[in-house]
């Protein structure tokens, strides 16, 4: 019974967390604002055009909801990713998801600016996840070993690529795609956000009709054809629709790692493994969990530091108090 109501009381503070962690955020930054202002502006937009009305509707408002689209979308594919290769660490940014949506988002920068960066970056991002399941095929079994290291193959290909396209450009263009392969929501306006909505939507609309097949597909291949499932074609259609959300998210904010890994294993860890509740709890942990990280990185110094940065300084411990937990078992 207490079980139960502890359950219940974390089910229900993930779910109210993006709204109250969203509000509070409008508050802090390098130009801190009443709390009682902030509410007025959101209740009275069209009240009067003061630069606090500015920075909070203009700039903090569309901030916010980037933040939490990105986050959510990113800690969903990483549900759907560990269920789908029944693999713990796997997530966008080491299955090479992530570095593949950024080569097609520098490409469309650099070199061909008449292709528009989110398709670019959906492009690229499906080359990725398909040169990494091939690449672990082909060493004989799809083990977790294999899938993890074909993963860091193809992201440090791809990375590499970048890299020869950063040397090669202008230094404008550099400097831009510099700026973004770190992860900033900066630049965040509401045409981005309306796009970025659109996107990520279309995506987890799929994901979430067929969140409770990752119960069956995380069993293992020959569990699930024994209950009748088509593994190949359910694990496509949900590997593709991860993808989609991930390459537009990395396509607005940049590259943000470890948001996949981290919010999934926490709610797993607080309330099991059923992805019925997991899906839908990812999404709302892991807008929370990038509205406060971005929160973080507007208001330690003067100027935005790279939302990368701070996903990657708590992403590191967290992924070796993870894989010591799991004591080599993911192998």
């Amino acid at each position: 019974m207490q079980g139960r109501v502890k359950r219940g009381v974390i089910y229900i503070l993930v779910v109210l967390s993006p709204i109250l962690l969203g509000l509070a955020s409008l508050f802090f930054g390098p130009y801190p604002i009443d709390p009682a202002r902030v509410i007025s502006l959101i209740l009275n937009p069209a009240l009067d055009y003061t630069p606090e009305r500015v920075i909070v509707m203009d700039i903090r408002l569309p901030r916010l909801f980037l933040a939490g689209i990105s986050g959510a979308a990113l800690s969903v594919s990483g549900v759907i990713l560990q269920g789908i290769f029944h693999n713990p660490l796997a997530d966008p940014f080491i299955l090479g998801i992530s570095a593949g949506a950024a080569l097609g988002c520098a490409l469309s920068i650099a070199l061909f600016p008449e292709l528009p960066v989110q398709i670019a970056a959906f492009i690229f991002g499906c080359v990725a996840v398909v040169l990494a399941y091939s690449m672990a095929r082909a060493s004989g079994s799809l083990s977790r070993l294999s899938l993890i290291l074909s993963g860091i193959i193809v992201s440090s290909f791809f990375s590499a690529l970048v890299s020869v396209i950063k040397f090669l450009v202008d230094p404008y263009k550099l400097q831009s795609i510099v700026f973004w392969l770190m992860g900033s929501f900066s630049l965040a306006d509401w045409r981005q956000v309306k796009m970025a909505a659109i996107g990520v939507v279309a995506g987890l609309i799929p994901i979430f009709l067929m969140r409770w097949r990752l119960n069956v597909l995380s069993m293992g291949e020959t569990e699930a054809r024994t209950l009748g499932q088509n593994v190949s074609r359910e694990r496509l259609i949900l590997i593709l629709f991860a993808t989609l959300i991930v390459s537009i998210t990395v396509s607005f904010s940049g590259i943000i790692g470890w948001v996949g890994i981290m919010v999934p294993h926490f709610l797993r860890l607080s309330l099991g493994p059923d992805h019925r509740v997991l899906v839908p709890l990812s999404f709302a942990g892991g807008a929370s969990f990038m509205i406060l990280a971005d929160t973080l990185a507007r208001s330690f110094t003067a100027f935005d530091l790279p939302i990368g940065i701070i996903t990657a300084l708590l992403g590191a411990p967290f992924f070796f108090f993870l894989f010591t937990r799991l004591k080599g078992e993911v192998w």
